[in-house]
């Protein structure tokens, strides 16, 4: 039974929330403030949270906040964000704190046990993720001969990439990446000057098909940018491609 912790202050919105996910089959823990919520993860029920559902609007510490302090004591934990308008900067703003994806209340059933569904699925290992880049949503060209391959081990200048352990080090240095975003690079980097469109990505990575959604997409780019680029507002290794989508390298 997957252990989800629901961050939601209105007690209406909360009760409803956990009712449904408990009828799908998940174990709920709530909590009402960002400070409760962190001190739930701090303890022994924290260790069993597979996946946080976090409302943005919080008294006190707010939801940014309280997914950046989560963000920096794990990689791991899928976190969807709740935000009560299609407030495109309060979205943004999100993403860039570590969310894996948002929903807007009020949201209904399917959708959120959908994405909630999709975000477990992304936390698991993701050995083989990006095989068979390039059939479909893909544009441009690009072979990316050239970079030594030993197995599941890939080296690309100083990031080496290990599909087979779903480990990256940058220089020698381990690279602590979120499943987002370790899929995000084992999807772009199967296929070295290969350009991927969003629409691509989206379906791949999150399983999603709303192409309204690609912001998805950019923060996660711009968050995986930041840990593996020397200068990530001119990257060598995860580049934007204007009008199409992103490709890795070439170098």
């Amino acid at each position: 039974m997957p252990q989800v912790l629901l961050i939601e202050d209105d007690t209406s919105v909360r009760d409803g929330m956990e009712l449904v996910l408990r009828r799908h089959g998940y174990g709920v823990e709530t909590a009402a403030t960002g400070e409760e919520a962190l001190a739930l993860l701090a303890g022994e029920r924290g260790a069993a949270v597979e996946l946080a559902v976090l409302d943005l609007m919080l008294p006190g510490m707010d939801g940014f906040e309280v997914c950046r302090r989560i963000r920096a004591r794990t990689a791991t934990l899928p976190i969807i964000m709740l935000t009560a308008r299609g407030d495109d900067e309060d979205i943004v703003t999100g993403l860039e704190a570590g969310a894996d994806d948002y929903v807007v209340k009020p949201v209904t059933a399917p959708v959120l046990e959908a994405r909630i569904r999709a975000a477990l699925r992304r936390a698991e290992p993701a050995a083989g993720a990006g095989v068979g880049v390039g059939a479909s949503g893909s544009a441009g060209t690009g072979a990316g001969a050239g970079r030594p391959h030993h197995g599941d081990r890939s080296e690309h200048g100083g990031l080496v990439i290990d599909r087979a352990g779903l480990t990256v080090t940058k220089h020698g240095t381990p690279v602590a990446l979120p499943p987002t975003e370790l899929r995000v690079l084992l999807e772009l980097s199967a296929a070295p000057g290969r350009v991927l469109t969003r629409e691509h990505l989206l379906a791949s990575v999150w399983d999603h098909t709303f192409l309204g959604d690609s912001r998805l997409v950019d923060a996660a780019v711009g968050r995986l940018r930041a840990k593996i680029e020397d200068v990530p507002a001119r990257p060598r290794y995860v580049q934007t491609v204007r009008g199409f989508g992103y490709r890795f390298g070439p170098l």
